[in-house]
């Protein structure tokens, strides 16, 4: 029953946060719960070609941008 009551919590939760990001008065502060609530979750995402999470990155002030990515082993 407990787990029931908590996927049932969580679910809500999404299902709230994903209304809430598409208001037009969406705040920081409501990102943020949504950025946490994700990362809590285990949620992660990598940046591709012509992706949002890319074009956001693109869009960043950073004083250089990387012209070759960091590769790892």
């Amino acid at each position: 029953m407990q787990d029931e009551m908590l996927k049932e919590l969580h679910t809500r939760l999404a299902e709230r946060l994903l209304d809430r990001i598409k208001e037009k008065d969406v705040k920081a502060s409501d990102l943020n719960v949504a950025r946490q609530f994700l990362k809590d979750n285990g949620i992660e995402s990598l940046p591709v070609d012509n992706s949002p999470l890319q074009k956001l990155i693109d869009e960043m002030p950073f004083a250089e941008k990387r012209k070759n990515p960091v590769k790892t082993n």
